[in-house]
């Protein structure tokens, strides 16, 4: 079974949060979607896709140039985490997760990993729905302290699926 974590990351932190999960998964393939395509993804049986949120709720520039056409996720546990600014931007906080994962569901993925909105303070997002986030959101900008505890609740979740 082989397992990849992808991010899409412009100043370090979305890199620095796929490194952390890797390092604690015990997974070797940490890729950056600037330098693969579809059919490297396709090559994997799970993963772990991350992405930062930037201007009123648009995708990390390198997952905003990729070509989701290609993918073919179908029966494929995938995971999702976003990266946000919850008080600059709290009207479209974590936004471009949720376009990720509809992006990755359209390519036929089944999603895991869904976390509760409570603890977090925003206004608006594209990732919620109902009353979770379809993945793990994250935001160094202004709480930092919390993510490598939240990364291991996360975790702790989705272990099965990727075991």
């Amino acid at each position: 079974m082989s397992i990849a974590v992808i991010y899409g990351s412009s100043m370090g932190n979305t890199e620095g949060a796929a490194n952390m999960i890797a390092q604690k998964l015990g997974i070797s393939d940490v890729l950056n979607i600037a330098d693969i395509d579809a059919e490297k993804i396709n090559f994997y049986d799970k993963l772990i896709c991350g992405t930062s949120t930037w201007g009123s709720g648009d995708f990390q520039d390198d997952w905003d140039g990729f070509d989701f056409s290609a993918l073919n996720l179908s029966g494929k546990t995938v995971a999702v985490f976003g990266m946000g600014d919850s008080e600059s931007y709290s009207d479209t906080y974590c936004s471009a997760m949720g376009k990720l994962a509809q992006a990755l569901k359209a390519a036929g993925a089944n999603l895991v990993g869904a976390v509760s909105t409570g603890g977090y303070t925003f206004e608006s997002s594209e990732a919620v729905e109902g009353d979770k986030f379809v993945g793990l959101a994250l935001d160094n900008d202004n709480h930092e302290d919390l993510t490598e505890s939240r990364i291991d609740a996360w975790l702790e979740q989705i272990k099965p699926s990727f075991s």
